[in-house]
Order: structure tokens, then sequence, then C-alpha cells
């Protein structure tokens, strides 16, 4: 890979539970993610990885969001998604389903979602050109479908999470968070969603990889953080990390908490 300068930072993030809001559950986070680099972020389930990104996206969730988010040095304001897009920001969540798309919509209006200015003109809506640029993605991502004009929820698992893909990378950004983002989907699709992560760090985009299973995270990742109880325990590059050295990051920390 090649890897470049710093592009996005984090520095002592932390968010509280949206119920309880006694009870944080990302504690202190700092982290940091260059041109070209994927970073992975490995932890077991309710470690807090998924709360991490969604509040660093606009604040999706958590109450009395703290810390600085840093662009190319310069403090940055994620309080809203759209600020957050605006920053040039990505977050590809972990059930696309729930929150990724709109299963009753066409795969055209669900690629189209995160970027509407880009396919309007004067605040109208080009569907000649919306389904121009979703079929060049449908083609590019190769989307199995007909053609854009397909409800997206007659698709299968892997072509529904390269249509969320799709969404996010017609916005454009420089930085991509990636929440499980082979969950549930065959072993060809994943596959193609690896060729196309690799694909994308190339050409430099900065990439945060979140994923519970290991093999992805140690084959795809130049650089892994370990996530505990909502901080981070561990940081290793990826040549270096295997899963017994992350499993033994997580059960020390745990070990310390309760000591």
């Amino acid at each position: 890979p090649q890897i470049g300068e710093t592009v996005f930072e984090v520095k002592n993030w932390t968010a509280f539970h949206e119920q309880h809001e006694d009870r944080a559950l990302v504690k202190g986070v700092s982290f940091n993610v260059r041109r070209g680099e994927i970073v992975g972020i490995a932890g077991l389930m309710g470690a807090g990885r998924t709360e991490l990104a969604m509040s660093l996206f606009g604040r999706s969730y958590g109450r009395r969001v703290s810390g600085k988010a840093l662009l190319r040095g310069r403090e940055i304001d994620l309080g809203t998604v759209g600020k957050a897009v605006g920053h040039g920001i990505a977050y590809v969540t972990e059930d696309r389903k729930a929150w990724g798309l709109i299963l009753d919509s066409e795969v055209q209006h669900n690629i189209s979602l995160a970027n509407l200015a880009g396919v309007s003109r004067w605040g109208v809506i080009d569907e000649e050109k919306e389904y121009t640029v979703a079929n060049a993605f449908r083609e590019r991502m190769n989307i199995r479908c007909p053609d854009a004009s397909v409800r997206v929820g007659t698709l299968s698992g892997g072509n529904q999470q390269k249509t969320v893909l799709a969404k996010w990378l017609f916005s454009g950004p420089d930085i991509l968070i990636l929440d499980e983002p082979t969950r549930g989907i065959d072993v060809g699709a994943k596959y193609e969603i690896y060729c196309l992560i690799a694909d994308l760090a190339r050409e430099g985009k900065s990439i945060v990889l979140i994923s519970s299973e290991m093999p992805e995270l140690l084959g795809i990742s130049d650089r892994i953080y370990v996530m505990n109880d909502g901080a981070f325990v561990a940081e290793m590059r990826a040549a270096e990390a295997s899963q017994e050295k992350i499993m033994h990051a997580i059960v020390r920390a745990g070990r310390n908490k309760h000591e």
C-alpha cells in the first residue's frame, strides 16, 4: 500500500448511552487514519465499536458526545450527519436493511440518496441523470440486476451491500467507515467487496474497517486498533498482529479492569 499523510484524527472521543446518560459507551478514544490506509477496529460484541462509528458520523448515536475530530490537521464539526457528509465522511452501517437502504425503493433511488444534489437541477431530481449514474455504479460494482429500476429489496444480500457502498461512493467521500461490510453475504460477494476496499485504498481513500471476523481484519487491514469496554486497549501493525495477540489484549484489559 502507498500510505500517505494523516487525513483523519480523533482525540479523546467520548459518548454516553442514549437512555442511560451516566453510562459511557465510548471512553476517551483517540486514533488516526492516513491517506490510502485501511485501519481495522477489532473487539468483541458490545465493545463499543458501532457506537464509536455512529457517534463520529454526525452524532447518529449517543448523548453528551465530546472530543475533537481533525481533518488534515484542522478541527471540524461533526455535529450532524449533513456536516459529516460535507466533510467527506461516509458510514456504511452494519444493518443495511434497517439503516442502509429503502427496500421498497429502486436501486437508482437508493444510490442517489446521499448525494441528491448530484442528480438534481434547481432542486428537482433529474430522473434520467439519476438512472444513468446508478447504472454506471451497477456496472462498476457488478450489482447483479437487469437495470437500476429494480426494487432493491428483491436483490441478494451481497448485491444489497454493494448498493449501499455505491450510495456512499457517489457522495465522493475521502473517509469511509465500514461497519461489518461483509456480514450476511456469500463468499463470492465478500471477495468482490474485499477487492473494492483494496481499490479504494489504492485510490487514496482512508478506510476505517469494523469487523468481528478476525481473518478479515488481519487480511485486509494495514493497522489494527483493539477495543474493549469502550476504550482502545492496543494498537498493532497488521503484519505483527494475530488472533492470539488481539484476544490477549482484550483479556488483559478485562483482567486489569477487575483487579
